[in-house]
């Protein structure tokens, strides 16, 4: 019993070593592709917060240049972290406190349906008077 458990755990640790270095090779994959097709122009972050646009690329020396705000800076292929993606600007005044986008689809006949018809609450109260009496 007590060996049946032990080879369960060894096979399920050898299983994940194989998933974890399948994994890992598949990154390194696509980081490879990612920097063999960095094009002047291209807008990437580093590894250190720098963003800026690819001025040129060295294959041979695997070297790539950035332009960040009218500074050129030389960094290797290894420095560079991903594509730069700007994120969307959201103003303070189209969210609630909670972060959570604020409705803006709502119109002046949604809300007039919002509304209750003052004579059906009458009628609801003239109701309920009559139960209760």
């Amino acid at each position: 019993m007590n060996y049946m458990f032990l080879i369960v755990i060894i096979v399920v640790m050898f299983g994940m070593m194989f998933w974890q270095s399948k994994k890992a090779k598949q990154q390194q994959a696509e980081r490879q592709d990612f920097r063999a097709n960095l094009q002047p122009g291209t807008e990437v972050i580093t590894i250190g917060g720098v963003i800026g646009k690819v001025v040129s690329v060295d294959t041979e020396y695997e070297e790539i240049v950035i332009d960040s705000e009218g500074s050129q800076i030389r960094f290797g292929f290894n420095a560079i972290s991903r594509e730069y993606v700007r994120p969307a600007y959201v103003h303070d005044d189209e969210v609630d406190e909670n972060g959570n986008p604020l409705s803006t689809d709502s119109t002046d006949e949604d809300q007039a349906a919002q509304e209750p018809i003052e004579g059906e609450i009458e009628a609801a109260q003239t109701e309920t008077e009559q139960k209760n009496s």
